[in-house]
């Protein structure tokens, strides 16, 4: 290979060198109407034996020789000119001072020209040759592609297309919805419509034997609804779809190719990529020790992921289910073998086991995404999602006080605004457990902030697993109303600024983040059938089965009493609200370990709504009898938490 570039770099040397010789004695041909005297000829034997003395070195000093002629671009034609325009000049100037008035000026002028044009040609014609002559020769063989999207991202995947033959594909047009680009040419290639059009277009070329195989949809920028509409486009064509990603992983790769692949459900959010400010997040978490509950969902391990990047001392992933607790410890093991990674399988509901785990290690932050989330279910297990996420977040805000432990987060839900469900009157009462623990403002030892987002895609029983496994069974997909709406965030997307949330604040804000517009429910199902290549309604039918107890047909972002305040990050709002006194949180909660003990959902209900009067419970609750008052039990010793010492 060494031998081939050296044979091939004397080569482009020797063309070279016959250029500048050729240049200039174009030049003197042209000023001397191609009559050169006897005298004119000595002349340019000199002129030549200069440019060759000058220009070779100017060239090779430029660097061009080490680009590959074949991969030439538009940066490669700047260095060339400037480097001609260099050569040129000093020739000019040696030519003055040795010649003198014998060489008129406008010699080394037609020289500079003459030498530029040649010099573009021997820099471009492998290219050329490449993508021209090579590139039409078994066209026929290659897969025939439109690519929907004439902007940049489609151009240079036309050229990185052109430019590797092995890729086996062959684009025969563009799609755009551009009206000022239709019929236009990119690189001889038209624009031959709008993406409505696709149907009509592709049956055309299929008519004239230009069969179209594939479309690849080149919008990196484009919002969900245009991609929504993009991939509509492309079903109704009959052809497979596919996309290249977002600008966020365009950055981070090079070759534009490599990343076609199957439209994704997270490609239809059109979610821009999330610009961290780091460096907060690495002061805050580099060297020291963080826990994370529930480190086995899908909230709680994507914490961990991102967490280790920021080189934490120790990462404490803790949860009740071992063998997704073995899985996640595996993965960052492998991940990062230099981390001390300490997996801690615990129950939140259990205080004692909290206590043993936060007394071996100690502990700097706490993120906290143990909880029950499944809404129908928790209607019928009201005593569970009482004790799991209220009486579990109530020992850990005790455990990281007790101890002193500097920061404590906690993931909330969208479903815990003017709640109508018992999780998310739950999470309510979470966020107001967070938000009125004695703090930061009271000259405490931890700062404790809440997060709440709305539904994250492709998460443990999340909509989007169950509607892939009813398209994959045949159907029916199962939409309780055709008029529902949720908000939808990626995991790795609501993670990263929930890190960034926990750099913020001092202490019982509630942090809300950016989650753009909210996805009808049957538009997402009728996308995800359309991704797996069917038609809704004729391949897979969609079925309305109505709202279940507790779901609501809108999620809301923030309640009546809550005033929004931006931050420095502007995909993250503080919503301010009034906390409740800490002693009436005690006596409240005292209140409610009495009646988990009766095990009655109907006291607990009728508890809940004392202190999240906005709540909206279902009607299998409100048509109950009120409940007989109960004497509220005294304090547990254990829940009095002593002042701690230095650790």
């Amino acid at each position: 290979m060494k031998p081939l570039r050296t044979s091939l770099h004397a080569l482009d040397a020797f063309a070279y060198i016959l250029l500048f010789a050729f240049s200039v004695a174009t030049a003197f041909l042209i000023q001397f109407e191609f009559a050169i005297p006897e005298a004119g000829r000595f002349l340019l034997a000199q002129a030549v034996l200069l440019v060759i003395l000058i220009k070779p070195p100017v060239f090779y000093f430029s660097g061009l020789h080490r680009n590959l002629r074949m991969f030439a671009e538009i940066s490669d034609l700047v260095r060339l000119l400037l480097s001609n325009a260099a050569a040129s000049v000093l020739v000019a100037t040696a030519g003055f001072a040795y010649f003198r008035h014998d060489v008129p000026f406008s010699v080394w002028v037609i020289d500079f020209l003459v030498c530029a044009l040649g010099a573009v040609m021997i820099r471009y014609s492998a290219r050329i040759y490449h993508e021209a002559m090579l590139w039409e020769h078994g066209a026929q063989k290659r897969k025939g592609i439109l690519i929907y999207g004439a902007g940049q991202a489609g151009a240079t995947l036309l050229r990185e297309i052109r430019g590797n033959r092995a890729l086996g594909y062959h684009v025969i047009g563009f799609i755009d919805d551009d009206p000022a680009k239709r019929g236009a040419l990119i690189m001889q290639v038209p624009v031959l419509g709008c993406g409505r059009q696709a149907g009509s277009i592709v049956a055309r070329l299929n008519r004239r034997r230009n069969r179209v195989e594939e479309i690849i949809i080149a919008m990196p920028s484009a919002s969900g609804r245009e991609k929504r509409e993009a991939l509509a486009n492309c079903q109704s064509a009959g052809v497979p779809c596919k996309t290249i990603p977002g600008l966020g992983e365009l950055l981070s790769r090079e070759v534009l190719v490599e990343q076609i692949r199957d439209v994704s459900v997270t490609d239809l959010l059109g979610r821009p990529a999330v610009q961290l400010e780091e460096e907060p997040i690495r002061v805050h978490l580099e060297g020291c020790s963080v826990l994370v509950t529930g480190a086995a969902g899908s909230i709680g391990s994507e914490l961990c992921r991102q967490v280790a990047r920021f080189r934490p001392a120790r990462l404490i992933a803790l949860d009740q289910a071992e063998s997704d607790l073995f899985r996640i410890e595996c993965e960052l093991r492998d991940a990062h073998p230099e981390l001390e990674i300490v997996p801690a399988l615990a129950d939140i509901r259990d205080a004692h086991r909290l206590g043993e785990i936060f007394d071996q290690f100690t502990v700097d932050s706490v993120f906290h995404a143990a909880a029950y989330k499944h809404v129908p279910m928790m209607e019928s297990h009201v005593c569970e999602a009482v004790q799991n996420n209220i009486v579990g977040t109530w020992n850990l805000i005790a455990a990281v006080h007790q101890r002193r432990v500097p920061n404590f987060l906690m993931i909330s839900s969208d479903k815990a605004v003017n709640p109508t469900s018992v999780m998310g009157a739950t999470k309510r009462v979470c966020e107001l457990i967070v938000s009125a623990a004695p703090g930061a403002r009271e000259g405490r030892f931890t700062k404790c902030v809440s997060v709440r987002f709305g539904n994250v895609l492709g998460s443990n029983g999340s909509v989007v697993p169950i509607f892939q496994a009813q398209i994959a069974s045949g159907g029916p997909v199962r939409v309780t109303h055709p008029d529902i709406q949720r908000y939808f965030m990626t995991a790795s997307e609501a993670v990263s600024l929930v890190l960034q949330a926990s750099t913020m604040g001092t202490a019982s804000e509630i942090f809300v983040l950016d989650m753009g517009e909210p996805i009808r429910i049957l538009d997402l199902a009728v996308n995800m059938i359309r991704l797996a290549g069917l038609v809704p309604y004729q391949d897979i039918d969609i079925r309305f089965t109505g709202l279940r107890p507790g779901e609501k047909l809108f999620e809301e972002i923030n309640g009546a009493e809550e005033r929004t305040l931006p931050t420095y990050h502007d995909k993250i709002h503080i919503f301010e609200h009034t906390p409740p006194d800490w002693a009436r949180m005690s006596e409240w909660m005292a209140e409610l370990r009495t009646l988990l003990q009766k095990r009655r959902a109907p006291l607990l209900i009728r508890h809940i709504l004392d202190l999240v009067p906005e709540y909206h419970p279902s009607d299998r609750w409100t048509e109950r009898k009120p409940p007989e008052p109960v004497a509220p039990a005294a304090t547990p010793e254990r829940e009095s938490w002593p002042v701690a010492t230095s650790r």
